[in-house]
């Protein structure tokens, strides 16, 4: 019986040296990474797109996919080898790389990256380190916007630095850090003024404003329109009209970053419009996603049918991309003003 317990205890100390090995190889492995993708990031953009038209480079980008590709396998993808050129321009400092993400996959890192806004990255490369946080439980936290309903968020920039860095440092936890508002408002006896929903209805306040003020083509028909399909309710955030295109303009809003699945749900509404509501000599409607979260999918227009004439009409006759990404920057940041002068309106009551 002493001898078999005797191998049991032989068995983990070596188990345990094994996986501490394990761990180790991962990380280094995981570091060496990081730091091939920053520098081919940094090579591309150094030795290729700087020296070269912004087209051409593209080019040279696509080219050089399909040999790396060939060569070494799936990880260097022409989108792969743009997500290390957007790494090396977010973090250009070699050491700021190290310091940031050690620890850290190149999963979360492509996440982290596409955030616009220095500290905001800080914060969530910082929290995903301290609480590991797996690359699926990053993306809903920046979706559900954590950083923005922290009490830090609100605090002077300098502010927010030192706490980041006491907290990276010196694993300082500070309450700015782990209160939101939500449950600062509850503790006060008052409503949560920043709740997702509240913060949606506010930035499409402003969205359907901003429509309105390109003339007399659009018309407003409704806000958050029920669909019923199968006994089951959908809602449509904006509904217009646009008179020279002669079809429905459907605006869909999402608080977050652009998902694949958003596609099949705006499409849902496109193929009800266009089965329901079209009438003779219509267009088939359009369809727009708007994103709070910036990245190459911020904003996507889905057509139907796919129609390269009917495409190209409705680019020319709604506005542009461009356009629409500046005013639901500007619609978000009004929304956010508008709900902490709402809060702060409630507590001096």
């Amino acid at each position: 019986m002493k001898k078999i317990q005797k191998n049991d205890d032989v068995f983990s100390k070596i188990s345990g040296l094994i996986e501490q090995a394990r761990k180790k190889v991962a990380l280094t492995i995981n570091q060496e990474m990081v730091l091939l993708y920053w520098n081919i990031g940094k090579t591309i953009r150094e030795e290729i797109i700087k020296s070269e038209r912004a087209e051409y480079g593209k080019q040279i980008v696509h080219a050089l996919s399909g040999e790396l590709t060939l060569k070494y396998g799936r990880g260097y993808s022409e989108q792969s080898l743009w997500h290390m050129v957007k790494f090396y321009d977010v973090y250009s400092i070699l050491s700021a790389v190290q310091r940031e993400f050690k620890g850290l996959s190149w999963s979360h890192i492509k996440t982290i990256i596409y955030l616009d806004d220095n500290l905001k990255r800080q914060f969530y490369a910082i929290l995903c380190q301290k609480e590991q946080w797996s690359t699926r439980t990053l993306p809903e936290r920046i979706n559900t916007m954590l950083y923005e309903r922290t009490a830090l968020s609100k605090l002077p920039e300098k502010t927010i630095e030192n706490q980041l860095k006491e907290l990276k440092e010196e694993d300082k936890m500070t309450p700015e850090l782990v209160f939101r508002d939500r449950y600062v408002l509850k503790f006060l006896g008052l409503s949560d003024t920043y709740s997702e929903k509240d913060l949606e209805q506010a930035i499409l306040n402003s969205l359907e404003k901003f429509i309105l003020e390109f003339g007399k083509d659009f018309y407003f028909v409704a806000r958050q329109k029920r669909l019923t399909i199968d006994n089951e309710d959908y809602y449509i955030d904006l509904l217009f009209y646009h008179r020279k295109l002669r079809c429905f303009i459907v605006i869909d809003l999402k608080v977050g970053k652009f998902k694949a699945e958003y596609k099949g749900q705006i499409e849902l509404y496109l193929r009800y419009l266009e089965k329901y509501e079209m009438d003779e000599g219509e267009n088939p409607p359009v369809g727009v996603i708007l994103c709070t979260e910036k990245g190459k999918e911020l904003i996507e227009l889905l057509f139907l049918p796919d129609d390269n004439i009917k495409v190209a009409e409705y680019l020319t006759k709604l506005p542009s991309k461009e356009l629409f990404a500046e005013k639901l920057h500007k619609a978000m940041l009004m929304a956010q003003v508008k709900l902490k002068e709402d809060k702060n309106a409630k507590i001096e009551i």
